[in-house]
């Protein structure tokens, strides 16, 4: 009986409402008659299936008062009735599963529609957004929420309403057979049935929310230790992970336990009332069989259509528990749909029409919190064709640089434009699509080479797969693994040493041929030996293309039409590299004090590859 929740607030009158009309176009699709059909056609089988049942307490009632003494020769009427008792079960069996096969490709479209549309939004989202979220927590949202959809569907459509159905059908018959007083005496109880369930599930919700917050957060602890594995084992940490999981897994016991434990209790207080009315109505029936106004029959046929109508009754305590937090969980996930796009291109933006590819900034102020300027009157310009270097100390704001262009994020005052055409006025899509990128840490699909080195135009031949990796020098070595192109590369690419992570990214913004490129610091986590091979290789890449080069070693920048230097977010001197050692200032400065450690850095830096060495 349990249900996974988010911890979301609680979703209570108003907000259960709005999350369920929201809900509901998913249940009842727009332009899609199929499916609208399956709906109904699947009610239908509901009440045809409660009606079947409906007959099963009169058969039961034929057959007892057809055993009466002296009705021996009328055994044939008996039997029919049997066969009819049977037949209503089947029936209703039958038409429940019927039901079920009719009804299940309606619950899978409208699950597969919310989580394409969750997963679409997500991925719209600015990169603030996915930098501030726990991942393991997201993910966990997004799975409650596409499960509650099931549920949602199949308690509202194939409990509540037959319930109903089935309530009013004895309410009617006990009004006929058995008076209004027993019709009040049913009302009654399932008044107070529902108004405890309420009450003790309102409760049990506080303890549920407690323990899916601690799910959330033993989830979270293990997707980040998981993720962070070469660390762990970096700093011998492997007692201090397991302590912290083991301390959130604790807490999730605890909090597990406490909701189990008020389940107990809400299942034994709704046991209570729906025995006292099966006791009442049952002590009525054989006091009227007593004084001769019901016969043995009647007793059955009371007694079967209460335990009928308990069965669904039992199960409405758990219906209840499961849609409320149905909708809790839903409304987590549609709060994801609602959360609005930082970055959002503007109404009817065109794409952008890329002629040469130049780039420049205008006066570009950024700040990624209020209080924390990154960037002050950024101005530069990358003619078409042209390279333009960007170097400084860690924390300069180079890379930001990177992320504006992309627009990750909007800029606070200024401009940012490509072949005049301001970034801001044309379509994301359009912007990306022309950009391509080698970035410092390539973080490659778990998947094969092929799949990784394609990620950069999809639909490319194998043939231009191939010429992509030529052009990056890494076919040979691709070809030399025993699974070649198909070779899995592994979480986040770490059967792959740095170099090759860097190559396998060379190669696949060499497949997007794109005409404006960034190489983010794309050698700066490697040795000499294979920074120097990297380097003929992104030089390739670069010609003729507009590319701006942040970079970390002045070594790898020489020969840039145009080098800047930043600190603190405003550039500090820009010339060609000769210009800027000639001037003496602070691109001197780091020169000389690179090649000054440039003997130390010829110690082979490079992780190592784990394919190579299989």
């Amino acid at each position: 009986m349990q249900s996974m929740m988010s911890s979301a607030p609680p979703a209570t009158g108003t907000a259960d409402l709005a999350t369920l009309k929201r809900f509901l176009p998913y249940l009842w699709p727009a332009g899609r008659p199929g499916l609208r059909l399956r709906v109904v056609v699947a009610m239908l089988l509901v009440l045809t299936a409660k009606s079947t049942l409906l007959v099963m307490p009169f058969a039961f009632k034929g057959i007892v008062d057809r055993m009466a003494p002296g009705l021996e020769p009328g055994v044939d009427i008996a039997l029919a009735l049997v066969v009819a008792y049977a037949l209503a079960r089947f029936g209703g069996v039958l038409f429940d599963n019927v039901r079920n096969a009719v009804f299940e490709k309606v619950g899978q479209e409208a699950a597969r529609r919310l989580a394409l549309d969750v997963f679409t939004h997500i991925h719209q989202l600015s990169l603030r957004f996915h930098l501030e979220r726990r991942t393991g927590a997201l993910t966990r949202i997004i799975e409650r929420g596409t499960k509650s959809i099931d549920t949602m569907l199949y308690f509202l459509l194939f409990n509540i309403v037959p319930t109903i159905f089935e309530l009013t059908a004895v309410c009617i018959i006990f009004w006929f057979k058995l008076g209004p007083a027993m019709v009040a005496a049913v009302l009654g109880m399932m008044l107070a049935y529902v108004g405890f369930t309420q009450k003790v599930t309102q409760w049990r919700t506080k303890l549920r929310r407690e323990m899916v917050d601690s799910d959330n957060r033993a989830s979270s602890r293990a997707v980040d230790s998981l993720l962070n594995y070469e660390t762990v084992k970096y700093f011998n940490a492997e007692t201090h992970e397991r302590d912290n999981y083991g301390l959130a897994i604790r807490r999730y016991a605890v909090a597990a336990t406490r909701s189990e434990q008020s389940l107990a209790w809400l299942n034994v207080g709704q046991s209570l009332i729906t025995n006292l009315m099966l006791a009442a109505a049952m002590a009525f029936t054989v006091q009227g069989w007593a004084t001769g106004r019901f016969t043995p029959g009647d007793v059955v046929l009371i007694n079967t259509l209460l335990i009928q109508l308990f069965r669904p009754l039992d199960m409405l305590g758990m219906v209840y528990r499961e849609i409320k937090q149905g909708l809790i969980d839903m409304e987590a996930m549609f709060s994801l749909i609602d959360t609005p796009q930082e970055v959002s291109d503007a109404p009817n933006a065109p794409a952008l029409q890329v002629a040469g590819g130049a780039v420049r900034f205008d006066n570009v102020e950024f700040a990624y919190e209020p209080s924390r300027q990154i960037l002050h009157g950024i101005s530069f310009e990358i003619p078409a064709g042209h390279t333009l270097a960007v170097v400084g100390h860690s924390g300069a704001g180079k890379s930001t640089l990177s992320r504006i262009l992309y627009r990750f994020y909007d800029i606070s005052a200024g401009r940012v434009t490509i072949d005049g055409q301001d970034i801001r006025a044309v379509s994301q899509s359009s912007l990306r699509a022309n950009i391509g990128i080698v970035p410092q840490d390539t973080v490659l699909f778990n998947d094969s080479i092929a799949y990784n080195i394609a990620y950069g135009r999809p639909s490319a031949s194998r043939e231009e797969i191939e010429a992509a990796a030529r052009g990056a020098s890494i076919h040979d070595f691709i070809l030399s693994l025993p699974q070649g192109y198909e070779t899995q590369v592994g979480e986040r690419g770490l059967k792959l040493s740095g170099g090759e992570k860097q190559r396998v990214a060379i190669a696949r913004t060499l497949l997007k041929d794109p005409p404006i490129l960034i190489l983010d610091e794309a050698t700066s986590a490697l040795d000499s030996a294979t920074e120097a091979e990297i380097q003929l290789a992104l030089n390739a890449v670069a010609r003729n293309r507009t590319t701006l080069t942040i970079a970390h070693r002045l070594s790898t920048v020489t020969n840039a039409d145009e080098i800047l230097v930043m600190d603190k977010g405003r550039i500090i001197e820009r010339g060609r590299h000769e210009a800027l050692l000639a001037r003496g200032g602070r691109y001197a400065e780091i020169w000389s004090l690179q090649a000054a450690e440039a003997p130390a850095r010829a110690v082979d830096a490079d992780a190592g590859s784990v394919l190579a060495a299989e």
